[in-house]
């Protein structure tokens, strides 16, 4: 095991360093009391495990360990801190273990068996064939293929962590400027601590994308992060590029944009409340709703009136107050002769607009209802 120490303080380097001696299969690499000398060296050899002091001048630890990270992901960081505050910081960053001070033997031989153990199992792990894709979920709930056709649901020890991803994700490939991420997750955080906050978050999210291998890289540019994804196939991007092939509709791809359409199962990340996601699921509904349209329609001047409702009914449970489907449905009804039902839907859609609205339906809408109930009441 190829340990590197960093920490301020001499005294302190050198007492880690005779406990770690006493220790089998240890190679101490080097020890540094000048943290940017110390991350140099680290990124320069092959270096294992890192003991690192979390308070250090010139550089905070947290932001040195993401800095070390971002060009050695699988290195191993243990935390070493002489504050029961920063230890509980250590543990909330999912860092591989942390040691306050005064260091105990007992203590750190524990944190080196962790180490082994840790160690041992990525060594034992196959790594994953250069073409093996895997699937990942934002329509409806965030889930990932964690084995062939199993999904699961992603944790996130902290729920700015889990919106940070999901952020870099729909930006993907574009950087996105630290300062950014500042004003849209921590704009209430003093600037002396908020990058911490920001650290730590890139931390956990590497680490818990540490099982799909290259799968998920975030690289660190100057001002910022690029999310960088390959060998993903991301539900809401294979979902549109198959759509764009189904417009304009022709006869021959009503059934393959049917189909496609069923692949819509839900609105783009449904169950996560964040408004700079709104944008992107308001244009995917509205390619949706476009290409539903266009179905029901072809249906309905086919004559296939079953298809043609069958579709307006599913406009109207995606988007209850989308009166152009409300209205076809009780047009079809009409013509069909299913007056009761023009009456229900009619009766439904106000309903509907007064709970969500308080308000009635379009003018349009009820003068074309009011003229139709006059022209059945004279039949």
């Amino acid at each position: 095991m190829k340990v590197i120490l960093v920490d301020d303080e001499r005294l302190a380097l050198d007492y880690l360093e005779r406990q770690l001696m006493k220790l089998a299969h240890i190679e101490l690499l080097g020890k540094y009391t000048n943290p940017l000398i110390g991350r140099e060296e680290i990124l320069q050899q092959d270096v294992d495990v890192i003991f690192l002091d979390i308070s250090l001048p010139e550089i905070n630890g947290i932001e040195l360990a993401e800095q070390i990270l971002e060009k050695k992901p699988d290195i191993h960081i243990v935390f070493v801190t002489a504050y029961n505050e920063h230890a509980v910081k250590a543990f909330e960053l999912n860092a591989l273990d942390y040691i306050v001070k005064p260091i105990i033997a007992e203590r750190l031989l524990i944190t080196i068996e962790r180490i082994h153990a840790r160690m041992g199992a990525v060594s034992e792990h196959e790594p994953a064939p250069k073409d093996d894709h895997i699937r990942m979920n934002v329509l409806k709930q965030v889930t990932i293929e964690t084995s062939p056709g199993q999904f699961t649901i992603m944790q996130w020890r902290t729920t700015k962590a889990q919106e940070l991803f999901l952020y870099l994700l729909q930006h993907r490939g574009q950087l996105v400027r630290k300062s950014a991420l500042i004003d849209l997750l921590w704009p209430e955080y003093e600037m002396d601590k908020v990058y911490s906050q920001l650290y730590t978050a890139v931390y956990h999210i590497r680490k818990t994308l540490e099982p799909f291998g290259d799968r998920f890289q975030i690289a660190n540019a100057t001002e910022g992060y690029i999310l960088k994804i390959q060998k993903v196939i991301l539900d809401a991007e294979e979902w549109e590029s198959r759509l764009e092939t189904m417009l304009p509709l022709t006869s021959e791809l009503v059934d393959p944009c049917s189909e496609v359409l069923r692949l819509y199962t839900g609105h783009y990340l449904q169950e996560c409340d964040y408004w700079w996601a709104e944008s992107e699921r308001q244009r995917l509904k509205e390619l949706w709703l476009q290409a539903s349209f266009a179905l029901a329609k072809w249906y309905e001047n086919e004559k296939l009136y079953d298809q043609a409702i069958n579709n307006y009914m599913a406009i109207c449970k995606q988007h209850s107050l989308e009166e152009e489907a409300h209205l076809a449905l009780m047009k079809i009804h009409d013509f069909l002769g299913n007056y009761h039902l023009v009456q229900r839907h009619y009766e439904m859609l106000a309903e509907i607009f007064q709970q969500e609205l308080n308000e009635a339906p379009s003018s349009y809408i009820n003068e074309w209802f009011n003229q139709w109930k006059m022209n059945t009441v004279q039949l």
